[in-house]
């Protein structure tokens, strides 16, 4: 796969960079860097470094301001939920990030571009790259509020489905089971049908590169509030 122009990711986020460098090396993974005979371009780990910490630090005053009335223990537990791997990796498909990044052969062949570990690293090495371009924190910031920390009680439902379809299950004494529908494509590159059964009744049915991630799309397709037969038509 030919990575897509760095024009449309720029236009996507409404942001031109002045030094291209900068956005070249946040999208250039290390497999991609080490099979240059001449290094034209880093990768983007020391980028991502900063990133992360300009993440953590809007993230942490967001949540502040935003609940005064959690404790320091909630708030960080909701931070970790927000931008922990999974959540990125989400985030960063919204914006077809994969498309955009620069990958060797072999990590290219692997299915690279969907792996939840690079687009995730790939996230905060753009907000990383935007920070250091500005010259501040307001690009980053804006980029993080529409990116990341938007539609945040849906994302939540998200990032926490399975722990509370779980909850809820046991409350109500129904029986708990995901069960594999379908899977296709390559080797390197699967891809998973997933259906959630309460008490032997479909109750949501979602689709991932990994079991896991096809289970966190059906738990949350069986909590959204939609009109459906079966025990969950209620939530």
């Amino acid at each position: 796969m030919i990575e897509a122009s760095r024009k449309v990711l720029e236009e996507k986020i409404g942001y031109r960079f002045k030094d291209r460098y900068l956005l070249e090396c946040a999208l250039t993974h290390t497999s991609f860097a080490n099979e240059q005979k001449i290094q034209t371009f880093r990768d983007y780990e020391r980028i991502e470094f900063l990133g992360d910490a300009v993440l953590e630090m809007i993230s942490s005053d967001f949540l502040f301001r935003t609940y005064p009335e959690k404790k320091e223990g909630e708030l960080t537990k909701l931070r970790a939920s927000l931008v922990c791997e999974p959540a990125l990796a989400y985030c960063a498909r919204d914006l077809s990030l994969g498309s955009f990044i620069r990958l060797g052969k072999g990590e290219e062949a692997s299915g690279g571009r969907e792996k939840d570990s690079i687009i995730s690293d790939v996230m905060e090495a753009l907000i990383g790259a935007l920070y250091l371009d500005s010259g501040g924190i307001e690009e980053p910031r804006r980029f993080i509020m529409t990116y990341i920390l938007s539609d945040l009680e849906d994302k939540q439902l998200f990032y926490d489905a399975k722990s509370i379809l779980q909850e809820r299950a046991q409350q109500e004494g129904q029986e708990i089971r995901y069960e594999v529908l379908e899977e296709s494509g390559p080797g390197h590159c699967r891809l998973f049908r997933v259906a959630v059964l309460l008490d032997g009744q479909e109750a949501g049915v979602g689709e991932g590169r990994s079991k896991k991630a096809a289970e966190q799309q059906a738990a949350y397709a069986a909590l959204r509030p939609r009109p459906r037969s079966g025990s969950m038509a209620q939530h």
